[in-house]
């Protein structure tokens, strides 16, 4: 497995999932990009690590289920972390970045030895005004179809994704 700082301090912050199929394919995503800083925000009562179809989407990726910190609130789960980027679907949101422009300065900050988080809302509603205000960038993955926003999982997938390919080309 391939191993660079930008797994060891980026978190990816669930604010009240309500599935655990989704916590689960979160888990598996992040494991397959070489990230396991998982956190849970007041999670649904069925949306818990322990859930069997949590487990049953993880494959192979139990140890992230299993390490996930679960909080009470936001601010909480962003104690200690310098930096945070908040996925959203939302118009009038400013200064939005892609995940190509936040994966490149994450990696700058990173380097600059700061910990950071990509934080996503809930599947229903995503994350409210007060929740985004608690973040200091923003990301919106580009989408052609007139869709409310992409699944939870998927989301953390194409987000992984970016930051290992772009940490891998700036490495070179």
């Amino acid at each position: 497995m391939i191993s660079l700082p930008v797994h060891l301090r980026t978190t990816f912050i669930l604010v009240q999932p309500h599935y655990p199929e989704n916590v689960g394919a979160v888990a598996r995503a992040m494991k397959t990009m070489g990230f396991c800083r998982l956190a849970l925000v007041k999670p649904g009562r069925m949306a818990v690590p322990e859930h069997l179809m949590a487990k049953k989407m993880a494959v192979k990726s139990q140890d992230v289920l299993e390490g996930a910190a679960t909080y009470k609130t936001l601010d909480a789960a962003l104690e200690g972390i310098d930096v945070a980027f908040a996925t959203t679907s939302r118009s009038g949101v400013s200064y939005v970045e892609s995940p190509r422009e936040a994966s490149r300065e994450i990696i700058g900050l990173v380097a600059q030895g700061k910990s950071t988080a990509l934080v996503f809302g809930n599947e229903k509603s995503g994350l409210d005004k007060p929740q985004l205000a608690r973040c200091t960038r923003f990301i919106r993955i580009a989408m052609a179809a007139e869709q409310p926003s992409i699944n939870l999982a998927q989301s953390v997938q194409i987000l992984t994704y970016q930051l290992l390919a772009t940490a891998l080309e700036m490495k070179d």
